[in-house]
C-alpha cells in the first residue's frame, strides 16, 4: 500500500470511531430521557412508587458512566485530535 493510502484510511478510522462515539453518547442520552419519560409517565399514573424511581435513577448514572468509561478506553492512547461531528450532521431525528 502506498503511503498516501494509509493516511487516507487511518483518517477514516478516525471519522468513523468519532461517528460510533457521538452516536453512542446520543443513544445514552436517549436511553436515559426515555426512562426519565417512563417514570414521570407511570408516576403520574400512580404505578411507581418513589423508591423505586431512585434506584432506577442510579442504575441508569451508572450505565451513563460505565458507557463514558469504555469509550474512552476505545479510544487510541495517541488520539488528540477532536471529535469530528460532520458525520453526525446528516442525522435526521423523527
Amino acid at each position: 500500500m502506498c503511503p498516501n493510502r494509509v493516511e487516507e484510511l487511518e483518517s477514516r478510522v478516525q471519522e468513523l470511531e468519532a461517528s460510533v462515539e457521538g452516536l453512542t453518547d446520543e443513544l445514552i442520552e436517549c436511553k436515559v430521557r426515555i426512562r426519565e419519560l417512563e417514570n414521570a409517565s407511570d408516576a403520574d399514573l400512580g404505578f411507581v412508587p418513589a423508591s423505586e424511581k431512585e434506584e432506577d435513577t442510579d442504575e441508569i448514572e451508572k450505565s451513563v458512566e460505565q458507557a463514558e468509561a469504555a469509550s474512552e478506553e476505545t479510544k487510541p492512547q495517541g488520539d488528540n485530535s477532536t471529535d469530528n461531528t460532520e458525520e453526525t450532521d446528516d442525522i435526521i431525528i423523527a
